[in-house]
């Protein structure tokens, strides 16, 4: 992510985010964590997954939303935006299968 440092986002664990095939997940990184409710939507050529979430910053109620559109290789870019805060772009990889 760009907007945090690495010794930010897994201060607490890995950073990592999940989505199920319902469009359904979680996320965290750093002391930012939360639940994603998402669609694939087509945007010209390429798919990408929309998706708004609601969680917590260290102990404060947070929401917001963001996009994740895949690169291949098990790999996706993507934004995710605190509602009237930050916002980051970002990059994520599918953990190797073992």
């Amino acid at each position: 992510m760009k907007m945090w440092g690495q010794d930010y986002l897994h201060r607490e664990t890995q950073a990592y985010i999940q989505i199920g095939e319902d469009g359904l997940g979680d996320f965290q990184f750093g002391l930012v964590s939360g639940s994603i409710d998402g669609y694939v939507e087509d945007m010209g050529t390429e798919p990408r997954f929309t998706f708004t979430w609601e969680g917590r910053d260290e102990m404060h109620p947070v929401s917001g939303g963001g996009w994740l559109r895949p690169t291949g290789d098990g790999e996706a870019e993507g934004m995710i935006k605190i509602h009237r805060g930050d916002r980051s772009r970002l990059k994520a990889r599918r953990p190797p299968q073992q």
